[in-house]
């Protein structure tokens, strides 16, 4: 039976809806933990609840579709999988079942740099599957320049559609939760596509290798892919990304609150960002986004595309790439229906107007 059958049959079990359920404490932890006091992860999802739907009533459309815009192609749906570390943690189907669920149901993916399957294995699995989302492939600014251009040309010839660069964190340490519950990686754990290990020493050398807008420029004239920046909260970080034309798109994103404490939501965050850009470049947005209705709330705000993790993580440790496939249907179906309610035909018609902040 394949991921698309058992997706019209399956429904992920109550364990999928309690991150972490499945999984060792300590991994769990890393998972779903955040930074801190964990004030940023709480924030995230809590503030798509606090907008309401304000639905036109008596415009009911005759057609309905998913379908988006993006980077000048049209694509089934409004989402793709995150960029998420170490999915071999969660389920033996690692990152390669999550890649081929996702794409059996229209959605794409975001393959992180620290996946533990090699990309060319992940490109191979879901570029034969009719209807398939976005493939874009996360960069980690680890290394010299050379190291980037390489791992940035693989991903090319592999058949990835984008770069996405991640320019908030460039300083890491272990989260709170995961640190407290022990967590640590196998020291053979695999990272075929890490181009060099994250800055170690004093903070004064790490801080001496990170990333500055002079690298991004650097990237954006040598990549061989269009790029987009994740981790922008700023709305003057996003003007100068985009007066400078430095991306060809940007991902408002607090990198799910495990990387910095104190942080905006990103559903406070969007709509500065997206009233900087101008329409200019797409604006995409993760974080806290739990459901199809959180999603239609993101994009009528004005978000072009939305990346989730977490409930894939949960969904992927509960039943492996079944399970992904299951929740990817249910929630296809269900931005359906939200569109009729809303009186919309179609993503790209939703509006600030249909939304009203509780």
């Amino acid at each position: 039976m394949t991921v698309a059958d058992t997706a019209t049959t399956r429904t992920p079990s109550a364990a999928a809806s309690r991150p972490g359920g499945s999984l060792p404490a300590a991994v769990a932890a890393y998972f779903f933990g955040g930074a801190g006091r964990e004030e940023t992860l709480r924030a995230n999802e809590a503030a798509w609840q606090r907008l309401h739907l304000l639905p036109r009533v008596l415009r009911t459309p005759a057609h309905i579709s998913t379908q988006i815009q993006l980077l000048d192609r049209t694509w089934p749906t409004p989402w793709l999988a995150a960029p998420m570390a170490h999915l071999r943690l969660a389920h033996p189907h690692a990152e390669t079942g999550l890649a081929l669920a996702s794409a059996t149901q229209g959605a794409g993916m975001v393959l992180s740099t620290q996946a533990t399957t090699p990309l060319e294995d992940v490109a191979r699995a879901v570029q034969g599957e009719p209807g398939r989302g976005p493939l874009w492939f996360q960069l980690y600014p680890y290394g010299t320049r050379a190291q980037w251009q390489q791992l940035a040309q693989r991903a090319a010839d592999a058949g990835y559609e984008a770069l996405v660069l991640t320019v908030d964190a460039p300083v890491q340490w272990p989260q709170t939760r995961a640190r407290a519950a022990g967590f640590a990686l196998p020291t053979d754990w695999p990272q075929p596509n890490l181009p060099a290990p994250a800055p170690q020493g004093t903070l004064q050398s790490v801080l001496a290798a990170a990333p500055r807008w002079e690298d991004v420029a650097w990237l954006r004239a040598n990549a061989p892919l269009p790029l987009l920046l994740k981790g922008v909260l700023h709305p003057d970080d996003a003007r100068t990304a985009v007066d400078e034309g430095l991306c060809d798109g940007l991902i408002v994103s607090n990198h799910g609150g495990r990387v910095l404490d104190g942080l905006p939501a990103t559903a406070a965050a969007l709509p500065a960002i997206v009233a900087a850009v101008r329409d200019r470049v797409p604006v995409l947005v993760d974080g806290g986004l739990r459901s199809a209705l959180d999603v239609v709330r993101a994009l009528a705000m004005g978000a072009r595309g939305v990346l989730i993790g977490r409930p894939l993580i949960a969904a992927l440790a509960d039943g492996g790439a079944q399970a992904v496939a299951s929740l990817w249907r249910q929630w296809r179906d269900e931005l359906g229906a939200l569109l009729a309610l809303c009186g919309v035909e179609q993503p790209g018609e939703l509006h600030p107007s249909l939304l009203q902040s509780a």
